[in-house]
């Protein structure tokens, strides 16, 4: 196995011959690439080849390893493809990173690295196979940043997995890896004297963390990727590294380039930025000691590359950074006895260092970036340039040094800041064609004959003329949109204005510019275009082409179109305000109807509470009623039992007392029936002492007075009656105790005293009973009358809540019948619109549909909601 796989391997000669050494590498290497070739001829040999990797003894595996190595240098390809289709065949693979001999593990690293090159289905099954946590396991064990080679072939095949690949990125992110990764960059005070290994292994750890948060990402990976570096505490541990001292410089400006690219349009993340200070007595911002080095000649290109490409990355997105920088310059803010970021960018774009201008222009630039507030703020900066003279405002100063013929950087840097500036911002047109000798200035540039260096500038010019016929807002009589495409048309020609603009987009670097936001350049001659003005120079040349070549009439015909569709889009803002503010109302009756249903459910189930209630409270009184005629059925038997002892029988008492209770019932009655016929006789009497109506008045009376007496003989004779009865019982009573006295004897009439005591006082406690039965039952039965009451005022609040429900829903279809009113008039106006729309189309003119205007507004109030948050 090992002289066969040494044919597949690059043989290293040793010739003293450089020359010769390269044909031999060359030949050797089309060897193998041939061997190569005819050994995947057929797959099986590959297939074959993993299953030996399975054998665990050294001198089988190893060369294995090496074996398959040097297949995938040679075919990559084709070995990839063989292998991806091969059953557990990338399995078998990632267990080589378990082995627990180093040489294996680490030329499996090797193979690994070989095997994900280019292949995303392969790095996504190697990813998911653990890889991950088995790479941060070595990179830990051999020392991190402090490890040797083997550190090295993991990072690499990190990047490898990652890099290109949002489904790996997800997973690593996804599995907490990122935390991981903070540990690498603990640096000590000491920074002197690292080691080449230890250089190269934190690059490209450097390198791994830029991968996470690239700008080709999507925006929602990288802002949960810069998110969790902020989290973990990554982000203060790289800018400490930034801060520290004795750190190499190839380290440092990758650093700065990590740095830049993890704050890239994160708000939480720029914050934390500019408060970080560097350890200097007094204490000066991060941001200002970056740009004192970008501002520096004396400093290496690629690290003042780097510190701009921070600055950018700083102000991307950031409004609230942009005013900063920008008040840094404002007379009403600037502090003598210290240096502020407005300072350095002026210096810098007044020194006589090109490069130093070109790179404070675009900082500038940046700083301005679709902010039209900083704009005009920036147009009260004044500068002092020498003593007894007036202070010139910022712009007058730029336009100045333009006219003086300085360096093509220089001039190149200064106008893509003024036509950043003034782009999008009618009051900074209006400032620099306030000044009589810029116009003059720019025809003449632009229609002078120049060499191919100064063509660039020539295009920047016309860009900057363009922009001041587009932006203008004929404020100035001298220099109105009309009078300034005369001017071109006569002093320049419009074919050669548009030539002239063109010069820009055909330039070699601009392309190379329009790639990427990071600034890189092979020399400083070189930097010439920034990425952000290359899109602005994308969104101007077509509109204003179109610009210089319109005609007054069509420009008035455009005017009169813009302003019909502003007022349609005005009636169209207020009908859809209108119909928020109705569905907001709908909503609200929506909210109340339910709430009102939900207390209406909550009022029923109280009244079914309550009658359960009611029902419980009955089943109580039934029982206690029952319960009591118990009680008077034992009280009634132990009355019984006493009458039988004192010798009388039970029936024969029984019989008189039913008969006495009857006449006690009969007497009531009568006496009732008395009271009544007195009453009757009371008032016959009354009407007798008044006249008398008539004949049947007085035999009526007669009657009644016949049955008045006939009742008082009744109740008479009733009451001798029962008083008769009354003397009966009592002589029969009599008579018991008499005979009882005769025939028992004086023992057993102290034994029957004492059972007729016992019954006496049962019969006591059952009255007592009885009566405090009695008044529970009248608490019941008041309760009860209460929980009915409750029930009435219940039904009565259920009623009247669904006399508010049946309004609400009488007014929620009345608010729908006025939407359909008002999306009626929609519709027309819509139609309306497009009409307009189409008349347009017809002359020529590009219009914008609606769904723009709105994904617009949307943007417009998105970065509304991003302003109200940060304030």
């Amino acid at each position: 196995m090992l002289r066969f796989s040494s044919l597949f391997s690059l043989p290293c000669f040793n010739h003293t011959d450089e020359s010769e050494d390269e044909t031999i590498q060359k030949q050797a290497d089309d060897l193998g690439a041939q061997f190569t070739e005819t050994f995947i001829q057929d797959p099986e040999h590959v297939t074959l080849l993993l299953t030996v990797l399975e054998e665990f003894d050294f001198h089988v595996r190893w060369p294995g390893v090496k074996l398959l190595t040097a297949l995938l240098k040679n075919q990559g390809v084709q070995v990839q493809g063989i292998i991806l289709v091969s059953p557990m065949g990338v399995s078998r693979l990632m267990d080589l990173l378990a082995d627990s001999r180093e040489v294996i593990r680490n030329d499996g690293l090797l193979l690994l690295q070989q095997l994900t090159k280019g292949n995303a289905a392969i790095q996504k099954i190697v990813a998911f196979e653990n890889a991950f946590e088995r790479l941060l396991d070595i990179i830990t064990e051999e020392g991190s940043s402090d490890g040797g080679i083997v550190v090295e072939d993991c990072l690499l095949l990190l990047l490898n997995l990652l890099k290109n690949n949002s489904s790996n990125q997800n997973f690593f992110k996804e599995g907490s890896y990122i935390q991981r990764m903070k540990p690498w960059f603990e640096v000590g005070d000491d920074n002197s004297g690292w080691s080449a290994q230890k250089v190269t292994n934190l690059h490209l750890m450097l390198q791994l963390v830029r991968v996470m948060v690239s700008p080709v990402n999507s925006p929602g990976a990288t802002s949960s990727c810069q998110k969790s570096m902020f989290q973990c505490g990554l982000l203060q541990q790289l800018c400490t590294i930034l801060m520290a001292t004795g750190v190499p410089a190839d380290i440092l400006t990758e650093t700065i380039n990590t740095v830049s690219e993890v704050i890239r349009g994160s708000q939480v993340n720029q914050d934390y930025f500019a408060s970080v200070n560097a350890p200097s007595n007094p204490p000066r911002p991060a941001i200002v000691v970056l740009l004192m080095s970008m501002v520096n000649e004396r400093q290496p290109f690629v690290l003042r590359c780097a510190v701009l490409y921070c600055f950018q990355c700083f102000l991307s997105k950031n409004q609230k950074g942009q005013g900063e920088i920008v008040a840094t310059l404002l007379p009403s803010t600037i502090d003598a006895n210290s240096i502020s970021a407005g300072q350095l960018l002026c210096g810098g774009l007044f020194s006589a260092d090109s490069l130093s201008n070109w790179c404070a222009a675009v900082a500038l630039a940046h700083a301005l970036q679709d902010n039209l507030t900083q704009k005009e703020q920036l147009l009260r900066v004044q500068l002092a340039t020498s003593l007894g003279k007036p202070p010139v405002s910022l712009l007058q100063q730029c336009t100045n040094i333009l006219s003086q013929g300085s360096k093509v950087q220089t001039r190149v840097g200064l106008l893509m800041l003024l036509c950043t500036w003034i782009s999008n911002c009618p009051i900074a047109v209006t400032h620099f064609l306030h000044n009589q000798e810029n116009v003059p200035f720019l025809t003449a540039q632009i229609s002078e004959n120049l060499g191919e260096d100064e063509r660039l500038v020539q295009g920047l010019c016309a860009l900057l003329l363009g922009i001041c016929i587009y932006y203008n807002d004929n404020s100035l009589e001298n220099y109105t949109k009309e009078k300034l495409k005369q001017l071109i048309e006569k002093r320049i020609g419009k074919e050669n204005f548009v030539e002239k603009l063109g010069f820009i987009t055909k330039h070699e670097l601009y392309s190379r510019a329009a790639q990427k936001p990071q600034p890189v350049f092979p020399s400083p001659e070189q930097m010439l275009f920034d990425h952000e003005f290359t899109r602005l120079v994308k969104e101007l040349e077509g509109v204003i082409t179109k610009a210089v070549h319109k005609s007054s009439e069509e420009e008035k015909k455009e005017e009169e179109v813009k302003k019909t569709l502003e007022q349609h889009d005005n009636i169209v803002t207020q009908y859809k305000e209108l119909i928020r503010e109705q569905d907001a109302q709908i909503q609200e009756l929506k909210e109340q109807v339910a709430s009102m249903s939900s207390q209406n459910e909550q009022m029923q189930a109280t009244v079914t509470q309550q009658l359960s209630q009611i029902q419980q409270h009955k089943d109580q009184y039934n029982i206690l009623k029952l319960k009591l005629g118990k009680d008077n059925h034992s009280q009634s038997c132990s009355q019984g039992d006493g009458s039988q002892v004192n010798g009388l029988q039970t029936e024969e008492l029984t019989q008189l007392k039913e008969e006495v209770e009857e006449l006690r019932k009969q007497h009531a009655l009568l006496q009732t029936l008395l009271k009544d016929k007195d009453a009757l006789i009371d008032s016959l009497r009354l009407e007798a002492a008044q006249p008398v109506e008539g004949s049947a008045r007085g035999s009526e009376n007669t009657e009644l007075l016949k049955e008045l007496e006939v009742l008082r003989s009744q109740s008479q004779s009733q009451s001798v009656e029962i008083d008769q009865l009354k003397t009966e019982k009592q002589e029969l009573v009599r008579k018991a105790e008499a005979g009882s006295s005769d025939t028992v004897p004086s023992s057993a009439g102290s034994l029957d005293t004492a059972k007729l005591a016992e019954l006496e006082s049962r019969l006591t406690a059952q009255t007592t009973e009885t009566e405090r039965l009695k008044e529970e039952t009248k608490s019941l039965v008041k309760s009860r009358a209460d929980l009915e009451q409750q029930l009435a005022s219940a039904t009565s609040t259920v009623a009247i809540l669904q006399t508010e429900k049946s309004k609400l829903q009488t007014e929620v279809q009345e608010s729908k019948k006025e939407q359909d009113d008002l999306l009626m008039l929609l519709a027309d106006q819509d139609q309306k619109i497009h009409s307009l729309k189409q008349k347009l189309k017809d002359l020529g003119e590009t219009v914008e549909d609606e769904d723009d205007l709105d994904t617009r507004d949307q943007t417009d109030d998105d970065d509304e909601d991003e302003e109200d948050v940060e304030d």
